[in-house]
């Protein structure tokens, strides 16, 4: 007689969905790494690389570094970081994207901050594809250093590299990527060794960018950037009222307003 524990646990199994099958990962521009399959984006529309005002050295280093992951040289791992708004995540697809229009074989391969633990996995997917992979972390944020020690190590110093056809692209609103708690340095024997484990993870990106909040002049030309775009007419003295109800100036609450006006005029973005 089937034990009913057994009987169970076979009815549980055939109830659980089946893991995603993996998507060529030669065929599409975008990817989601979800429950160990490479999973195609179901709609990866960046915006155009000329659309992002205001960070013009930022564009040039990313799209750069980039390019030369997709021509088979040399290139770094990128940390974004900065003011929340600021144009980190959209700057990471639009420059991708950019790439990809000028004939260069790169995908965007975006990975959930926790899943950090399968990106070995991820790894050994891609590592014999004949094509280049920007591993995009969105908005990673460590509370402790100890959580951030096993991303160090896929980074740099672990036993085993990431493929050479791979690099990371990583966005966070803080530079260091961990909390910088100063009680810990305070009460640490070596307060210099609590600092160096904080700062060890940022230090291990070959090209980091940073991006500020906006003064209003500048706000209001990504206002204009985006409206021209679109051939939208705009009150100035509306838009930065939008942003003052927002308690922020940035590249996204400037398209949030765009959006609205938009909206009122009955124009599809």
């Amino acid at each position: 007689m089937t034990d009913p524990l057994d009987r169970i646990a076979a009815a549980l199994e055939r109830l659980a969905p089946s893991p995603p099958a993996d998507a060529d990962p030669r065929a599409h521009p975008a990817y989601v790494w979800r429950d160990g399959a490479l999973v195609a984006a179901r709609a990866f529309a960046p915006l155009p690389l000329t659309m992002l005002y205001g960070v013009e050295a930022q564009k040039t280093a990313l799209r750069d570094n980039l390019a030369r992951l997709a021509a088979g040289a040399a290139a770094q791992d990128t940390l974004l970081w900065g003011a929340r708004g600021t144009g980190k995540s959209a700057l990471v697809k639009a420059a991708v994207g950019d790439v990809q229009a000028a004939g260069g074989a790169l995908a965007l391969v975006e990975v959930a901050a926790d899943r950090l633990a399968s990106l070995p996995a991820l790894f050994d997917a891609i590592a014999a594809v004949p094509r280049a992979f920007a591993i995009f972390l969105d908005d990673i944020g460590f509370d402790a250093a100890a959580e951030a020690r096993a991303l160090r190590s896929l980074l740099e110093g672990g036993a085993e590299a990431r493929p050479a056809n791979a690099r990371l692209v990583v966005t966070s609103n803080r530079r260091h990527l961990v909390t910088r708690d100063m009680s810990e340095q305070a009460s640490a024997i070596n307060p210099r060794d609590s600092v160096d484990d904080q700062l060890a993870l940022a230090d291990r990106f070959g090209l980091s960018l940073g991006f500020h909040v906006v003064d209003q002049d500048g706000y209001l030309a990504i206002v204009r950037g985006y409206a021209g775009h679109y051939g939208l007419p705009f009150d100035p003295a509306e838009a930065v009222q939008w942003a003052t109800r927002r308690g922020s100036r940035s590249g996204r609450v400037a398209w949030q307003y765009v959006v609205e006006i938009a909206g009122r005029a009955g124009v599809a973005l």
